[in-house]
């Protein structure tokens, strides 16, 4: 996700598998922990460099191919030609301690999707951002199962982790509004970080 010639080919490579792209799922992501002033000193720059470059740089190289090759797609209904989907957190709202490189890049992330929306409108190029809340996710399976049971219940309806298939509903849903555009949509069971 950080290297521009990775991701040209591997975004060229499914669209001549698929026969075609009208639709790119920006979902690469790492949540390094670390806090600005932590027991071993300031955060290492590297640390927050490598989470800006996967979450935020990562988003911008799909974007960048997949539109490139959105921009050339017969146009549908609305006459649109594509939809690029952006994978915030609501950790770009209510980060919390230790968060800081991982909120900063999920709000940039966030922060590209009404820019973009706007310029590539001219392409019939739609673009939207999903902040999921606590997912079921390799990173959440690895946890031990009581700090699961902690997380979960923070969650006030439905009193779980989401399921990846809801989000996959959701990029289903975004997919078929054609109005939905230049937005963020919270996917969280109504969750609020606190600030630990």
């Amino acid at each position: 996700m950080t290297s521009e010639a990775d991701v040209d080919a591997a975004v060229a490579a499914a669209a001549a598998r698929m026969g075609g792209l009208n639709v790119s799922v920006s979902c690469a992501g790492v949540a390094t922990p670390g806090k600005l002033l932590g027991k071993d000193g300031p955060l290492p720059v590297a640390a927050f460099q490598r989470v800006l470059a996967i979450n935020t740089l990562g988003t911008f190289l799909l974007d960048r191919a997949a539109a490139a090759i959105m921009q050339n797609n017969a146009p549908g209904e609305d006459a649109e030609r594509g939809l690029l989907v952006h994978t915030a957190s609501v950790a770009a709202f209510e980060g919390q301690i230790g968060q800081v490189a991982y909120s900063a890049t999920k709000a940039g992330v966030m922060g590209m999707v009404l820019p973009l929306a706007r310029e590539l409108a001219q392409f019939g190029i739609r673009v939207m951002a999903i902040a999921p809340g606590i997912f079921m996710t390799p990173m959440v399976s690895g946890m031990k199962p009581e700090l699961q049971q902690s997380l979960a219940s923070q969650v006030p309806f439905p009193s779980r982790f989401g399921k990846p298939e809801e989000y996959a509903q959701l990029v289903a849903a975004i997919f078929e509004n054609t109005m939905l555009n230049g937005e963020t949509i919270r996917l969280d069971g109504a969750i609020r970080m606190q600030p630990k």
